[in-house]
């Protein structure tokens, strides 16, 4: 009989712990804002406490002002800033930042065409600290750019803080039930739910302490550019000086050369064999050639020779006129031979 009753009990407490939940979280809004005014009002009673005493009891009698709640703000803002030296400029933004109790959060540097530098550095200050540094970054050179941003989260924060404290009542009361009940299904499913809860607890104050941490510290991005360097002559467009074209030529010819070198030894081997079949056809087979094609040389003639009947030589006789006589200085033809009469 004893047994049943405390089943009973636990039953009862589980499904009143459920309905308190249910409850709780439709009142959400309502905590929130008694919970916000009680937040606000907690530092503004030292205030007031010693307005009381500076006032006297003369002002007992009026009724005290309204204090206006505390302010959630979240700052940030960005900077561009051109300065001769960025490397200096970016070890006085660190300085500025440990200086005003805050840190740096990153930063990055790049060398733009080797000719300058441009630097990016991500500090967080403290609130109150804010305006000054943000003053002394913007005086480091000359500014280009300035962006400014103040975002009030004030019911944010009220709200997350609300959440949690109800949070924190569902998880208190579910592990009560837990303690009081005695059946393994009873422990089984309130352990589910007090581990929903716990979870979501632990995500509000995570939330929490994100907006802690954006309202307390503000953000300021600066980015710093040194200027643009020129050569060390300024000439006309379109005119080169007597170095860009000696420089030009001397690339131009360079260029020149390793072409011809790369087509000389895409040719090399080609240029091998075809000096091997030269030289074989001159040694070898020209020869054979020449010697194949050479015809026979011909017997040398005679002139053509007058000759007498017996078939010897004579001697052309000159022409002469008729009834002249011979000719002085030329041989006289011989006589014909007599033949004896018998």
């Amino acid at each position: 009989m004893r047994t049943a009753r405390t089943r009973t009990a636990a039953a009862v407490l589980l499904t009143a712990a459920l309905v308190l939940t249910g409850c709780g979280a439709g009142s959400m809004d309502a905590t929130s804002d008694s919970k916000g005014d009680t937040a606000a009002a907690k530092p503004a009673d030292s205030g007031r406490e010693g307005a009381a005493d500076s006032s006297g009891s003369g002002a007992a009698g009026k009724p005290a002002s309204k204090v206006p709640e505390q302010k959630h703000v979240i700052r940030t803002a960005e900077l561009s800033v051109e300065v001769k030296d960025a490397a200096k400029a970016l070890a006085a933004a660190r300085r500025a930042a440990v200086d005003a109790g805050g840190h740096v959060e990153n930063e990055s540097t790049e060398r733009v065409d080797d000719t300058h530098l441009t630097s990016q550095i991500v500090l967080r200050v403290p609130q109150e600290r804010y305006d000054s540094v943000l003053t002394g970054l913007a005086g480091a050179g000359k500014l280009l750019d300035r962006r400014a941003d103040a975002k009030d989260v004030t019911d944010q924060v009220v709200d997350v803080d609300s959440r949690i404290a109800t949070q924190r009542a569902s998880v208190a009361r579910v592990r009560a039930l837990m303690e009081r009940a005695e059946r393994l299904s009873d422990v089984v499913t309130l352990e589910g739910e007090l581990s929903r809860r716990q979870a979501d607890l632990e995500a509000l104050l995570a939330q929490q302490a994100t907006l802690k941490d954006r309202t307390t510290m503000a953000t300021i991005t600066l980015r710093l550019s040194e200027p643009e360097t020129s050569g060390p002559e300024e000439r006309e467009e379109g005119r080169p000086g007597f170095g860009d074209a000696l420089s030009g030529g001397w690339n131009a010819l360079v260029g020149a050369a390793a072409w011809i070198g790369i087509v000389l030894a895409a040719l090399a081997p080609w240029l091998v064999v075809a000096l091997v079949v030269f030289v074989l056809w001159r040694r070898l087979v020209r020869p054979r050639l020449a010697a194949r094609a050479r015809p026979a040389a011909p017997a040398p003639g005679l002139p053509d020779t007058p000759r007498n009947a017996a078939g010897a030589a004579v001697a052309p006789e000159a022409p002469r006129a008729s009834g002249a006589g011979p000719v002085p200085g030329s041989p006289t033809p011989p006589r014909p031979r007599e033949t004896p009469e018998k």
